[in-house]
């Protein structure tokens, strides 16, 4: 069956909206098109549509409506978050925890406290080639808190190489010194099960636009239980959302993300299977063709009997030795890929979090991410892997004939 060019294998910087949620979001454009905080009837419907869809994210989580506090998206929710906490006058200390494979959402907000006189600590993860390659090791974890420690942040599930972090084993022990734990789940509220509770974490950051729904519309979990979690807002002036976040809400988004979280939910079980199978018919498929010193896979092995706990299904990381991995992007015009994290492409440094895995620079930038999604197909997964193995065997030809 022929394929439709380009292909879009670049699921993780962001995914195609969902025609299903396209459709619920029209008519808050062109017929219910209010100001949620306006008091006449056109106001008061948008509002009614708001509450829906906050109580519908909020129990897709496992959190309470209260609890939400809608923003333009993860990046906005992650400073939030982090200098929310760590600005409020009543903080426990100066220290903060995160990880050196952190996204710069997270990492940024961080260095910019760091300049302020905030003490930051960046743990390490397992190394490249450990089948938990990625991981943070909780001794580590459990050493660097302090009973001052203003805030610890690790994500859920890395947007480069999938490993999933042990959330619920972290967050006991940041519960222990009564430490907030942020955790930026961007990448996979909507791919794999995410309970606030089960995972026992005080602030997390998620959005729409990875989980086939609109850009533009993200989301920060604040617990509010007691103690209740104070913080500074970021963005202030109209005092919506009970003064954490000003600003006009973005109805027709906060409908879509409410529309796409449910559809995701609906389908994770199926979809994280047939993704998992796509993404073994991809690695398999290069490996047959370019041989197993040709491709080697980064981040945490995902052929085991846990993987969904180890790696996101439709996340594959993978170096092709010798070869730059921008240049091979060049080479294949009908592929939608990465050769790093989408949001710091314009960076000419390799990827932060491959070096964090102990990679030596060479083969951090011989990588390209694969992120199969929904809209994905078994063929065009066969044309993909066919065409990086062509463009592979050029760019060895051209180096041959070159003798670099």
């Amino acid at each position: 069956m022929p394929v439709d060019l380009p292909i879009y294998l670049d699921n993780h910087a962001t995914t195609r909206v969902d025609p299903r949620v396209i459709e619920s979001m029209l008519p808050y454009f062109t017929q219910q098109y209010g100001n949620a905080n306006s008091r006449h009837a056109f106001g008061q419907e948008a509002a009614q549509a708001v509450d829906v869809a906050r109580e519908a994210i909020a129990a897709s989580i496992g959190a309470m409506p209260e609890e939400i506090v809608f923003t333009s998206g993860a990046t906005e929710s992650n400073n939030l978050a982090i200098r929310g906490i760590a600005e409020h006058p009543r903080r426990r200390g100066d220290p903060l925890v995160s990880v050196r494979t952190e996204h710069s959402a997270v990492l940024q907000p961080l260095e910019k406290l760091q300049g302020k006189g905030f003490e930051v600590s960046l743990l390490g993860v397992a190394q490249h080639g450990t089948s938990e390659a990625g991981r943070i090791d909780l001794a580590d974890l459990e050493s660097s808190l302090r009973d001052d420690t203003t805030l610890v942040s690790i994500m859920l599930a890395n947007n480069e190489i999938g490993v999933i972090q042990p959330l619920a084993e972290i967050a006991e022990l940041c519960g222990k010194r009564g430490i907030p734990l942020h955790c930026d789940a961007t990448q996979a509220v909507g791919k794999i099960p995410v309970d606030v509770n089960e995972l026992g974490i005080d602030l997390m950051s998620f959005t729409a636009h990875k989980m086939y729904g609109p850009k533009g519309i993200g989301a920060l979990y604040v617990r509010r239980k007691r103690p209740a979690l104070r913080m500074s807002p970021q963005i202030v002036g109209g005092g919506q959302q009970s003064g954490r976040r000003s600003g006009t809400l973005n109805v027709p988004g906060i409908v879509g993300f409410a529309r796409a979280l449910e559809l995701s939910i609906e389908q994770m079980e199926e979809e994280s299977t047939r993704l998992t199978q796509l993404r073994l018919r991809l690695h398999e498929n290069l490996v047959e063709r370019l041989g197993t010193e040709g491709v080697m896979l980064c981040g945490p092995e995902y052929r085991t009997k846990n993987e969904l706990k180890q790696r996101l299904p439709g996340n594959l990381n993978l170096a092709f030795p010798g070869i730059d991995g921008e240049a091979l992007l060049l080479e294949m015009p009908n592929l939608a890929l990465s050769s790093g994290a989408a949001c710091s492409s314009a960076d000419a440094s390799p990827s932060h979090v491959l070096m964090a895995l102990g990679m030596k620079e060479d083969a951090a930038r011989s990588t390209l991410r694969f992120g199969i999604g929904r809209f994905n197909s078994e063929e065009e997964i066969d044309f993909a892997a066919e065409q990086v193995a062509a463009a592979v065997a050029r760019l060895k030809q051209l180096q041959s004939s070159t003798g670099s």
